[in-house]
């Protein structure tokens, strides 16, 4: 081909002695490499919000069978995102909020017992890349609002010090939803800080509406031309505040829930339904700032729900076995979804098995970014199976957590896992409702109505998002089993249980007799992990780091001790 440039052609001649051919092999060059720059220019990083519940039971939320407190707004992502099936974690929040910020598994960074307390001094380990900080790499404005929950005692484990912009929230475990003090083994003191501030001004406000005005205030704020935004939302919802008042909502929204005959379940129910408004107003400031339609969701729990009493909550992973701490599914197993503009047939269940971990990966590749740069994690990236890029499954097995501390194991390859050991003596290796499936007032045409109704439908509808059929999403989401069984066959302090989870996800029969070579394999699995840990990292309690010493506020005590 020549191209009708003689002058130019002429200058090239002249200059540099090119012939015909060699000034075309130079034109094509340089079309070809003002391509791939404009290509680059634009590729357009999406924004990310990461929006944590906390304790969250997986029966809690409307798109797994349960009508009993609407989430319409969280169902309306459901309806036009992906729901997480077959998605995990591990069953205590400082292990499942480390592997988020880490992409490994806590067996990997001493943080698989237990959970810090505020008088403790220790944390997430700093010489470890948090997912803010490769974020930050590639342009991100990153911000936390909520609970942090992986070190305080010494400000270089703050979120300020970890890749964050800026931190409005606490940091211990939990906290009073409108006092903000925390009390931890009869010390207290407040836990409300904006950046390193202590944050007095908002006693009386409940904390759910606080975190959501702080995220709509960083929303509002953000401008593009910065780069792209990082949000992580992490709330205190759920979760129970202090021991003398443990489940607290506003009073005009606990009437919302006089249909529901158990009083803690009744608050409960509020506050979930405070945390779904949430939800909603959030993504409604994402529409309103023309940011939505770039915009990567997550919404996840943290673990499984504290059921029937435990931790003095009322949640409900109905109908898998165990609550949160336990390595039952119902510890382990999470409510989880993600929406994209650009997923693969949104409206849809993924079932392919899914870790905390996996995030790490997943978003930074979903930002663009090359995931094989990626050293010494373990999680895997979902992204291109999630926008329908590739249709192989990203992950055949995981470690739900080791902790010998607590004395149990919990490992799944395939559709096998293996439970060695328990917690608590087995009190909690039961199940527990509220199924949330009958003696309710909503039937499903109204309640497709009020998805229809929420901020968050209104705001997808604007930017053209497409919805799945809810009924056919929830049939496929809901997990199915027959009544529990009066007494089981699985004594996990005797000997490892073995369990089919796609044929029995409810953890009704040890199969391990009737798969030997299964059940060995699993067994070895479960050891090549206990040999690829490190040792926890837990401390004592320091007594001086009681906030009597502070001003009654929990802080970064040890740099004032300078220990």
């Amino acid at each position: 081909m020549l191209f009708p440039v003689p002058t130019v052609y002429i200058f090239y001649y002249t200059v540099f002695d090119w012939t015909i051919m060699e000034f075309e092999q130079y034109v094509c060059l340089s079309v070809f490499v003002l391509e791939f720059l404009s290509s680059v220019e634009a590729f357009s990083r999406p924004n990310i919000v990461f929006i944590l519940a906390d304790d969250l039971g997986f029966n809690d939320v409307g798109f797994h069978g349960s009508l009993q407190i609407p989430t319409p707004n969280i169902d309306a992502l459901a309806s036009s995102g992906i729901i997480l099936n077959q998605y995990y974690g591990t069953p205590l929040c400082t292990p499942s909020r480390s592997a988020i910020m880490t992409g490994k598994h806590p067996i990997h960074t001493g943080m698989q017992h237990d959970v810090i307390y505020a008088a403790e001094s220790w944390g997430l380990p700093l010489n470890i890349k948090l997912l803010p900080e490769y974020l930050k790499e590639l342009g991100y404005q990153n911000f936390a609002v909520g609970k942090w929950h992986l070190g305080q005692f010494n400000k270089r484990y703050l979120p300020v010090s970890r890749g964050f912009i800026h931190h409005y929230g606490y940091w211990t475990g939990h906290k009073d939803y409108f006092s903000h003090n925390a009390e931890e083994f009869g010390m207290w003191g407040l836990d409300l800080h904006d950046g390193l501030e202590d944050d007095w001004s908002e006693f009386g406000n409940y904390t759910t509406r606080l975190f959501t005005r702080k995220a709509e205030e960083i929303i509002e704020n953000h401008s593009p031309e910065e780069g792209p935004l990082f949000l992580y939302l992490a709330h205190l919802a759920v979760h129970s505040a202090n021991p003398h008042s443990p489940l607290q909502a506003p009073r005009e929204t606990v009437k919302r829930f006089e249909y529901i005959e158990d009083k803690n379940r009744r608050i409960f129910a509020a506050m979930v339904y405070e945390l779904d408004l949430s939800i909603g107003r959030v993504v409604k400031k994402l529409s309103q700032k023309n940011l939505l339609k770039d915009t990567i969701i997550v919404f996840s729990s943290d673990n499984g729900g504290p059921a029937a009493g435990f931790n003095q909550n009322a949640a409900s992973n109905w109908p898998l076995k165990g609550v949160k701490n336990t390595p039952w599914e119902g510890g382990v197993r999470m409510a989880g979804l993600v929406w994209a503009n650009n997923l693969e047939q949104p409206g849809r269940v993924y079932t392919n098995l899914m870790d905390m971990v996996d995030w790490l990966p997943t978003l930074y590749g979903a930002a663009g970014a090359n995931c094989s740069s990626l050293k010494g994690i373990d999680g895997v990236n979902h992204w291109p199976t999630l926008t329908g890029k590739s249709d192989k499954p990203p992950r055949t097995k995981t470690v739900h957590n080791i902790d010998e501390g607590f004395g149990y194991g919990a490992v799944r390859k395939g559709p096998w896992k293996l439970v060695q050991g328990t917690t608590y003596n087995g009190d909690w290796d039961k199940w527990f409702g509220p199924s949330g499936r009958d003696n309710f007032t909503i039937d499903w045409k109204h309640y497709k109505k009020l998805i229809a109704d929420s901020d968050t439908a209104k705001s997808l509808a604007r930017i053209g998002a497409r919805f799945g059929h809810f009924d056919k999403i929830v049939s496929q989401a809901n997990v199915k089993c027959s009544n529990p069984p009066d007494i089981s066959n699985c004594k996990p302090k005797v000997k490892p249980c073995l369990f089919n989870i796609e044929r029995d996800p409810c953890e009704y029969e040890d199969v391990a007799d009737k798969h030997p070579k299964k059940y060995t394999e699993l067994l070895k699995l479960l050891e090549d992990y206990k040999h690829t840990q490190v040792p926890p990292r837990n401390k004592p309690q320091n007594p001086l780091a009681d906030p009597k010493y502070f001003g009654y506020v929990w802080t970064y005590w040890a740099d004032y001790l300078k220990i």
